[in-house]
């Protein structure tokens, strides 16, 4: 309880117009100094730091206050007094104060700490991990869960005035796989069954639209079984929107607003315009869907100028068509010697290039490996197209049309990289829009879809579905930053006959899709409006609104690169009683 005498108080929160007002303080001990017969602690709590001190003449407080160790737990009473001249600290906003202890508590011990925990030094990932509540008290996780909060609060308060109602989806649901593994939950109740925990809450928010719900959103959980990324977890956040009688602009717009309120209320910035670019414009002009926009470097398609060249590679595939030859410069590549552009290849072969072919614009004279194949005429041609300056390289890449963007897109990141364009301070933002509906899977070559089986077709396009599927372009959108995905959206089928034509598109039979999708189908019949929406990942949003790219140091309680979590040690085994109950027995033996 707080003395009446003393008023409780956060470390962060005096200032000089607190001289001699008696406070209470609680907190951990974040340093201790020892200077002339004094003690000095600064102590710490979430909203700061207050230095406290501690007079030898009070023999007991003092002899107390010398058992004092870093991270140990405090409560402390005194009157806040102004620090003597020129000991000021003005990195602290309490650095004019101090306040002498008169009444000193121990709340609680603490074991020496793994690492150091007042400073964002670097410390190996999982032993942050596995001490979890230590880094937690450290200043970038601090910031980093306040700047998260701030931003769902800006999100839920931007959906509420704007008439939508958030409503909670369950966790345990029906396995309708949507792309990637589901985690299975296996039923105590009915034995041999098993729920499913949401990949996205995609169907049930188009089922709210078919409810008359009418504008909905959720802060939702979502679960994916697979690889971990430095950008992605097995569990993860996002923000879900659904609206009904839309269309793309419509969505694209209350999203672009949600960002454009959470930017400037949480962060200070007013976002400019967001440019939107067609799936298509985006591969071939940064060979991505998700291009970062902080810099130029554009890729050029320079085929031309190799038809009938000497150069027989990049001349045979001019001539075929469905390739690309694609140029890129490299702003001084020319002052790179013949061992980086050899590592240079070395990165382009480990995305799968066969080679890498270059030019350098030197002082002395246009150089490299495919000079020789090359009039003046095409070299002049080749520095106006990519508008290349002496002391320049241009770097070269020819292949399937598909492949040879995708590599470009990957050495211009690269290039990017080591220039130092892309600037973590920066947000370019932009909409990529008309994605194919279908694809084909890399590994079996069956038609699959691009995003999700929901998503409807551009208007007019339904005719393509058996004359060219993979020319069917979707009414899909996705938000860029920075060359990170944010989130995807798409207006929704909504006719439940063209839903069931979609499903036998991708090769189920009808007995298939009423097994897996077959209470959605019948949902759709009973009058569904026409609907669309879209999810923002929270955990990608708040990873780049702070300036990291691993997105484990926004979350509390995040797993390693395994998928593991290494404080609670999960993944584990259970009890053989706990397998029985469910009518489990394990065909793998778990590790010991």
């Amino acid at each position: 309880m707080t003395h009446p005498e003393f008023a409780r108080v956060s470390c962060g929160a005096l200032s000089a117009n607190d001289v001699d007002r008696a406070v209470e303080l609680s907190g951990w001990v974040h340093r201790r100094r020892d200077h002339g017969g004094l003690i000095f602690i600064d102590l710490r709590d979430r909203d700061g730091i207050t230095q406290i001190t501690f007079d030898p003449a009070d023999a007991a407080t003092f002899k107390v206050a010398e058992t004092l160790r870093n991270e140990f737990v405090v409560r402390v009473r005194g009157r806040a007094q102004r620090r003597p001249g020129g000991t000021e600290n003005p990195k602290l906003a309490t650095g004019a104060i101090e306040v002498p202890v008169a009444q000193l508590e121990v709340l609680a011990r603490s074991e020496t700490p793994p690492f150091v925990v007042s400073s964002d030094d670097d410390v190996d990932e999982n032993v942050r991990l596995k001490y979890r509540y230590l880094d937690l008290r450290r200043p970038r996780m601090q910031t980093n869960l306040t700047v998260r909060h701030r931003i769902i609060k800006a999100m839920r308060d931007y959906f509420d005035a704007h008439e939508f109602i958030e409503v909670e989806t369950p966790i345990l649901i029906k396995s309708t796989p949507e792309g990637a593994r589901d985690y299975l939950v296996p039923s105590r109740i009915h034995p041999g069954t098993f729920y499913a925990l949401p990949q996205s809450p995609q169907l049930l928010k188009q089922i709210l639209m078919i409810g008359g719900i009418g504008r909905y959103m959720q802060i939702a959980r979502c679960f994916r079984d697979e690889d971990p990324r430095a950008d992605r977890q097995p569990e993860f956040t996002q923000i879900d929107v659904e609206m009904s009688f839309v269309g793309q602009d419509e969505v694209i717009a209350m999203m672009e607003g949600c960002i454009r309120d959470v930017w400037f209320r949480v962060l200070g910035h007013t976002l400019g315009e967001i440019p939107q670019l067609t799936f298509h414009e985006a591969m071939r002009r940064y060979g991505s869907d998700k291009p970062d926009l902080r810099f130029g470097l554009e890729l050029i398609d320079v085929a031309e100028l190799f038809r009938g060249s000497d150069f027989q590679l990049f001349h045979t595939l001019a001539e075929t068509e469905g390739n690309r030859v694609i140029a890129l410069r490299y702003p001084g590549g020319a002052s790179l010697s013949r061992r980086d552009f050899d590592a240079l290849t070395e990165v382009a072969k480990s995305h799968g290039a066969k080679g890498l072919a270059y030019i350098t614009l030197a002082a002395d004279g246009v150089k490299g490996p495919i000079v020789k194949f090359l009039g003046d005429s095409t070299v002049a041609a080749l520095r106006a197209e990519t508008m290349s300056e002496n002391g320049d390289a241009i770097l070269f890449i020819g292949e399937r049309a598909r492949e040879a963007s995708e590599l470009a897109g990957k050495m211009r990141l690269e290039i990017g990289e080591r220039l130092g364009l892309r600037d973590p301070a920066a947000f370019a933002f932009c909409w990529v829009r008309g994605f194919p509906l279908f694809e084909k899977d890399a590994e079996s070559g069956e038609i699959t879809f691009s995003h999700h089986p929901f998503t409807a077709p551009a208007p007019g396009q339904e005719a393509l579905f058996e004359s060219d599927p993979l020319g069917v372009t979707a009414q899909h959108y996705d938000l860029v930053l920075n060359g990170y995905e944010l989130g995807s959206g798409s207006i929704r089928n909504h006719d439940p006959a063209f839903q069931r034509k979609v499903f036998h598109r991708l090769g189920m039979t009808d007995e298939q899709i009423d097994d897996r999708f077959g209470f959605f189908i019948e949902a759709l019949r009973y009058g569904a409006p026409p609907h669309g929406g879209m999810a923002l990942g929270i955990d990608r949003v708040v990873m780049l609104a702070v300036g990291t790219t691993n997105i484990r140091d926004v979350i509390a309680f995040p797993k390693n690169q395994s998928a593991r979590d290494v404080m609670m040690d999960a993944p584990s085994a259970v009890p053989e009683a706990s397998l029985r109950d469910l009518h489990l027995a394990l065909r793998v033996k778990p590790p010991a």
